[in-house]
């Protein structure tokens, strides 16, 4: 445990930040779930459940959870299955 007042502050600080970035990203692979689920049963809103997916993976890497050619493939995978189910 830290004994500097700065330090102490750093720790609770990074608790949060991570904590926020834990719920942020778990959200976005729930989206990137549900858009994949949506393009299987070829539901009436899989374009809908794509695109919505899509900024939120934008989101993330405009925060910096995601590397951009992380996103980039993962944009990538979703599109091909949606444009396989057409």
């Amino acid at each position: 445990m830290p004994n500097i007042k700065s330090a102490k502050k750093r720790v609770k600080v990074i608790a949060t930040k991570t904590a926020q970035n834990k719920a942020t990203k778990s959200a976005l692979k729930t989206y990137i779930k549900k858009a994949y689920i949506a393009v299987d049963t070829n539901a009436d809103d899989k374009a809908e459940a794509v695109r919505l997916a899509t900024k939120k993976i934008d989101q993330a890497v405009a925060k910096g959870l995601l590397h951009k050619n992380t996103a980039a493939r993962a944009k990538s995978s979703l599109a091909k299955r949606l444009n396989a189910s057409a």
